[in-house]
């Protein structure tokens, strides 16, 4: 669900000690101090890593920037913010040792990077890119200010990583992308494909020093500007002796340009190994399209005759690429641009080419792609109020799609969820609002009802039955779900949603792994009452549940009461960090997916938090959605009912 949907329905519900510039020591944002530091001593802090595009300020602008203190939790520290609140910087002690352990940069609002000292020592040992500037979080395990391995790095960032290394001559740069000996063992290949990855990639590090002397394609001054590829696949589990399913990306390209010229890397196979993504071939520069046609796979083709075929229609001839390097100059000056009416300029500048590429290609994948990311990207900017004709432009692109039900569905379908964020005004009434989403959707299904969009509307539709606490409605749309859309994320969360709707008074499966990667099974607690409590970091009233659930773990402790918090967060880390910070003692189980799609969201149906469910000894289910307010009043109940057994 649209994150900011979801909150709407929740309201319905309920120093880096080494940097200096200019004299300014970091010691300079001791907490010791009994005075907060100044904005212009704040602001003159650099990240450790120079490739970090951040918000800064003048000398003037610097004057009027406001420090404020912090308490978020067991953190404390300083905001900067501009006269207007908009945040630029965050220093923060998350430990309580009266010194700065994390450094955070923004950008218009959005925290895009941040320096961390993870060991408390007082320098920098990690680096994540944040926001709308990627994904990548570096470890620096010497502390000198060079990043060592990647800890998390998307396939893209992968590519652009590639071209750096090539525009830099870096061999050390380019050698912490490849993927090391044991993490080729970890993706669980089998014996004979381990082998040929690990020959593979020892040529690649032998290999790239000789390839920055030969070639000259790729100059100090190129920049990445586009990945593309075919559509990343899947190694099954068994497959030549593979122990787990294996997501690989085949013959992937970076583009790159310098000054008026473009060109082409062949960046070859990428492999995921949990969060980061991990090259295992040299680059090849591609002098035209046609040397595409000479790729090879590793994974999926015999003498890469599939792959090539496919990358034969992943490439792009000069036209498309001119128009790629014009979005790339668009989304950089939307990057840094701070007036409304020129984003909304920018964004109108932006769809304009995206047409021109839609006009232009021939091949019908691609076509559909640069649709959908026409759709995607206007939403996002009308929702975040940088685009407010957006709407009209998505309602006139519609319009123009033809009879391609399966795009139309999926257009319309963004403009319904748009245009419902893009209501949710200040002043508006919510009850109207809703009333018109829910008939909305309502007609949609009506007029698509074999598409995936559909099983999407046809959840939400279910959600709002739940909230309104009418279960035998949302019980009809979840099966509906579930009966038309199987084997989709739609239809596996709807069959979860009919199982924990129908479990009161039931026993139910419930298994998954552990946060450290540990089996659990529900029915091996039999004998003690257990919570189950879904949770992420982004959720405040999961947070305030823990507190709750705190107290009651040490109040019904005689009961053997056991919890069980279920993350549903984007990343493992993300959930370690939270409770490295925030001790939570009890069994937490995660799996990768979020609350879209983990299978531990589809097992229950679960769509939105907070969530719990309450279970008693015997391993039947009591409520299948409780409220926190009312977990004491049940588990006194199951207490008094447990005491007569211990006479």
């Amino acid at each position: 669900m649209n994150q900011q949907i979801l909150r709407y329905f929740l309201n319905w519900r309920s120093l880096r000690t080494v940097v200096a510039v200019a004299g300014i020591a970091a010691s300079d944002l001791a907490m010791t101090h009994a005075a907060p530091p100044t904005a212009e001593a704040a602001l003159g802090l650099n990240p450790v890593q120079s490739d970090v595009s951040f918000q800064k300020a003048t000398a003037d602008e610097a004057t009027k920037c406001v420090v404020a203190d912090i308490r978020e939790g067991t953190w404390t520290g300083w905001t900067v913010e501009t006269a207007d609140g908009i945040r630029l910087r965050r220093f923060v002690d998350t430990d309580g040792d009266k010194k700065v352990d994390l450094w955070c940069y923004y950008d218009q609002g959005i925290e895009v990077y941040r320096d961390i000292d993870a060991d408390h020592n007082g320098k920098a040992d990690q680096y994540r890119w944040l926001g709308t500037a990627g994904t990548r979080w570096g470890l620096d395990d010497n502390e000198d200010g060079k990043i060592e391995r990647w800890r998390q790095i998307s396939a893209e960032e992968v590519t652009a990583e590639v071209i750096s290394s090539l525009a830099t001559k870096d061999a050390t740069r380019f050698d912490r992308l490849l993927a090391t000996d044991a993490e080729l063992q970890s993706i669980g290949v089998g014996e004979a494909m381990l082998k040929q990855l690990t020959n593979k990639t020892a040529a690649a590090r032998a290999g790239f020093a000789e390839l920055v002397k030969s070639q000259t394609a790729v100059s100090p001054t190129a920049r990445w500007v586009q990945f593309a590829a075919p559509t990343p696949g899947i190694v099954a589990q068994g497959t030549d002796k593979s122990t787990i399913d294996i997501r690989v990306y085949e013959n992937a390209v970076a583009m790159f340009e310098d000054g008026k010229e473009s060109g082409q890397v062949l960046i070859g196979t990428i492999v995921q190994n949990g969060d980061a993504w991990r090259l295992v071939d040299l680059p090849q520069i591609l002098s035209d399209d046609q040397s595409l046609a000479q790729a090879t796979g590793t994974f999926f083709s015999a003498n890469g005759s599939a792959n090539s075929a496919s990358m034969a229609r992943s490439s792009m001839g000069a036209a498309t690429q001119e128009l790629v390097v014009s979005l790339e100059a668009i989304d950089r000056e939307l990057a840094n641009a701070n007036k409304p009416e020129q984003k909304a300029d920018l964004n109108a500048k932006r769809v304009d080419v995206v047409e021109k590429l839609i006009a232009t290609t021939t091949d019908n994948n691609e076509r559909d792609t640069w649709m959908r990311q026409l759709v995607d990207t206007v939403s996002v900017a009308v929702q975040n109020g940088s685009y407010p004709d957006g709407l009209v432009r998505l309602q006139k692109f519609s319009t123009e799609l033809g009879s391609d039900e399966k795009l139309q569905s999926y257009v319309d379908y963004q403009i319904i969820s748009t245009e419902y964020v893009k209501r949710q005004t200040p002043d508006a009434d919510f009850a109207k609002v809703q009333e018109w989403y829910l008939d909305s959707l309502t007609k949609f299904v009506e007029r698509f009802p074999n598409t995936s969009e559909a099983g999407q509307a046809l959840l939400q539709l279910g959600l709002s039955k739940e909230f309104e606490e009418k279960e035998t409605a949302a019980l009809e749309y979840y099966a509906r779900v579930a009966k038309s859309f199987p084997g989709t994320d739609s239809g596996e969360k709807a069959a979860g949603a009919v199982r924990r709707l129908q479990a009161e008074g039931r026993a139910i499966e419930f298994r998954g792994r552990t946060i450290k990667n540990e089996a659990f099974d529900l029915a091996k607690l039999v004998g003690k009452p257990v919570i189950i409590h879904y949770w992420a970091t982004w959720c405040d009233a999961c947070k305030q549940d823990m507190k709750l659930l705190r107290q009651l773990q040490a109040k019904y402790q005689s009961v053997g009461l056991t919890i069980v918090g279920v993350n549903v967060d984007a990343s493992r880390e993300m959930a370690n960090e939270y409770l490295t910070a925030n001790p939570a003692p009890w069994i937490h189980l995660y799996e990768d997916g979020g609350l879209e799609s983990s299978g531990l969201a589809k097992q229950l149906g679960v769509q939105t938090l907070p969530m719990m469910l309450l279970v008693d000894p015997s391993g039947k289910v009591i409520s299948n959605n409780i409220y926190a307010a009312s977990l004491d009043t049940e588990l006194a109940r199951l207490a008094k009912e447990a005491s007569p057994k211990k006479k």
